[in-house]
């Protein structure tokens, strides 16, 4: 499949600025913005959902999906409501809300895989990037 100068400039623009955010709640933003583009592109979000056999082995579906629940939780985050999001979705937007306020406990289970998000993000990138050798479309 082909993608667009459009799609590959703004997936490696957004991937970037993963890479060069510190840790903070900046960082998740920045996460949030990279997931945003690939659910905005089908054929990104097709690729990362595809039951492959190498995307199986290196857990890409899983590894997508804890980067969605920080884009959901971002997104719960900038609306009011009094629906029952359940409890996964809560607990994500209650700990996005204290890295946002600054309180960065290693407890905080958000807080302590940063780095593994990084790094998720960084497999994903290069799966989905054609400029990638691996990345076969």
């Amino acid at each position: 499949m082909k993608l667009s100068g459009k799609v590959i400039n703004g997936l490696d623009e957004k991937f970037q600025k993963v890479l060069k955010t510190p840790a903070g709640y900046d960082f998740y933003v920045a996460i949030h913005d990279f997931v945003k583009h690939i659910e905005s592109n089908a054929t990104l979000a097709r690729h990362l959902s595809l039951k492959s056999k190498s995307n199986q082995e290196l857990r890409i579906p899983a590894k997508y999906n804890i980067l969605k629940q920080i884009y959901q939780g971002l997104e719960d985050a900038s609306i009011t409501t009094n629906a029952d999001l359940g409890h996964a979705r809560y607990m994500v937007l209650v700990e996005l809300n204290q890295i946002r306020n600054n309180d960065l406990s290693e407890s905080n289970s958000f807080w302590k895989k940063r780095e593994l998000f990084r790094k998720s993000a960084n497999e994903i990138y290069d799966l989905l990037n054609p400029t990638v050798p691996e990345a076969v479309f």
